[in-house]
C-alpha cells in the first residue's frame, strides 16, 4: 500500500515509542543524513539504527514521541518533500513535554517506490 509523508512521520513516532531501532531506521534512506540537536552528524541507515538501539536501551528508554506536526508539507517535486515541524519527547511518566525537550525538526523525504523515506533530518532545540 502506498504511504504518505504524514504516514512516514507517524510510523517514526510509533517506532520510537515501541523502542524499535530497526523499524525507526527503516524509515530512512540507506544514505540518510541525521543531525542531532548537539550538532552531531550521523550518516546512513545502519548508523542511525545502531545509535537508536543504544538510546532506546539506555538514556531514552521509555521516552515517548508525538508524531511531528506537519504544517505545511512543501513538495519540491513529485518525489521530494520538505517538512519543518514542532516535535519533542517526553520522559516516562510525564504527561507534558518539558520545555527543554521541545524541538523544531526538519525532514527531507524522498519517494522510493510506493514509500516515503527520510533522506535528511535535523533536530534543533526550540527557544526557551
Amino acid at each position: 500500500m502506498p504511504t504518505s509523508v504524514e504516514d512516514t512521520l507517524t510510523r517514526l513516532a510509533v517506532a520510537w515509542n515501541d523502542g524499535d531501532a530497526t523499524a525507526y531506521a527503516d524509515l530512512f534512506t540507506a544514505d540518510a543524513t541525521y543531525v542531532i540537536f548537539d550538532g552531531t552528524v550521523v550518516r546512513g541507515r545502519t548508523a542511525i539504527e545502531e545509535g537508536h538501539r543504544a538510546l532506546f536501551a539506555g538514556p531514552l528508554r521509555g521516552f515517548t514521541m508525538e508524531p511531528p506536526s506537519t504544517a505545511p508539507i512543501r513538495y519540491l517535486g513529485a518525489d521530494v518533500a520538505h517538512v519543518v515541524a514542532a516535535a519533542g519527547t517526553r520522559p516516562p511518566g510525564q504527561e507534558e513535554m518539558p520545555a527543554d525537550r521541545a524541538s523544531v525538526v526538519s525532514f527531507v523525504l524522498v519517494r522510493e517506490a510506493d514509500d516515503w523515506k527520510i533522506a535528511a533530518f535535523q533536530n534543533t532545540r526550540a527557544s526557551r
